[in-house]
């Protein structure tokens, strides 16, 4: 791309890269909110094609169908991998539940999406990974907020070198997370990083393009919580050379909604862009992404702020499934391969023993 010119505010390629060919069939395992608010609209708004859902719930999977003019509701899984009509399964089930799913679906020769986290240990995270390659199958993971139109404008301006090199990542979070909608959620003891500063953990290294080397982390919760769980974090990433990166999150925040934030900045040699994640103003009314970038590569000391289309709900949804269809058509590796979130899910358990440990834990470590 050519460098804009003083006045100009360049162009940023940050929407998700969908398939000319949407013909695959598609079928959803689960019919919880997260399918019904995000999945299935998303895959609406991108003109993909699902042939049908199931449920442990029947009652839900014949709702989920009914309001999204779904075709089939299916008994069983073994009733949806017997459906010649479905190549791709996007599994969107609790973390326990996954690993015996994706054996069903790759012996059948089903192309997956899987939920994040991909499993409650990474023994059966890297089970996982492995029973795609042997399957042969392309699988991907659901780490959706890649595609969180500031996060993937983010990674657009740190990729062509408008901030030259990367040194700082930073995500920092403070609102409240009324976490009795997913009741399952309330009952076990590692929440807030497992499901949900694990997407921050993810866009870090994405946006940096590097793997931490080690993290250093926090967990506490809030004097009184009904959750078993952690619901603040504060979580120390070190990257290759000089590069940082911080994760920052309580879902704690008893004021006024105007006093949430929820913000991201990334920091390096030549510039800076930083923003909000519009999703957790208002949730889960939400509103759009703000972007605001210094870039001495381009004008010195000239601030961009470049207007955003879409949100991390629903929006960014059809980047996950997209790219797996892509790298179906294309015959590679999806860039959101399981294989690839494995080093999320050793971050992930490096800091939950760190916070157990209370010491620096070496990705290595966790094997």
């Amino acid at each position: 791309m050519n460098k804009p010119s003083s006045g100009e505010t360049p162009e940023l390629d940050y929407a998700p890269k969908l398939p000319e060919n949407k013909d695959m069939g598609i079928a959803v395992v689960g019919a919880g909110e997260i399918v019904t608010s995000c999945h299935l609209p998303a895959y609406r708004m991108a003109g993909f094609r699902v042939v049908g859902i199931c449920d442990i719930d029947p009652v839900k999977a014949e709702a989920a169908a009914q309001a999204h003019k779904l075709p089939r509701v299916y008994r069983s899984l073994d009733d949806l991998l017997a459906d010649p009509d479905v190549q791709i399964v996007d599994i969107a089930v609790p973390a326990r539940h996954q690993p015996g799913i994706v054996r069903e679906c790759a012996a059948a020769g089903k192309h997956l999406l899987c939920q994040k986290p991909l499993a409650e240990t990474f023994r059966e995270a890297k089970e996982i990974a492995d029973m795609c390659a042997s399957a042969g199958i392309r699988a991907a993971s659901n780490q959706q907020m890649r595609w969180a139109p500031g996060i993937a404008a983010s990674r657009s301006i740190v990729r062509r070198g408008w901030i030259g090199r990367p040194v700082q990542g930073t995500v920092q979070v403070n609102v409240r997370t009324e976490w009795e909608n997913w009741e399952w959620l309330t009952k076990i003891g590692t929440l807030e990083v497992m499901y949900h500063s694990i997407h921050y953990l993810d866009a870090i290294r994405y946006v940096m393009g590097m793997d931490p080397e080690y993290v250093y982390a926090d967990g506490a919760r809030w004097p009184g919580q009904p959750y078993k769980g952690e619901t603040r974090t504060l979580i120390h990433l070190k990257f290759p050379g000089e590069a940082r990166g911080l994760v920052h999150d309580s879902h704690n925040n008893r004021q006024p909604q105007d006093d949430w934030y929820a913000t991201f900045r990334f920091e390096g040699t030549e510039g800076a862009v930083g923003g909000t994640n519009g999703a957790l103003y208002n949730y889960p009314e939400g509103r759009e992404d703000t972007l605001r970038f210094y870039s001495r590569k381009l004008v010195p000391d000239r601030p961009y702020e470049p207007a955003l289309e879409g949100r991390w709900f629903p929006h960014a949804f059809m980047g996950p499934m997209g790219e797996l269809m892509l790298a179906v058509q294309e015959d590679r590796e999806p860039e959101n391969s399981v294989r690839d979130n494995l080093v999320t899910m050793r971050t992930v358990f490096a800091a939950y023993r760190s916070m157990a440990e209370n010491r620096p834990v070496d990705l290595h470590e966790i094997e």
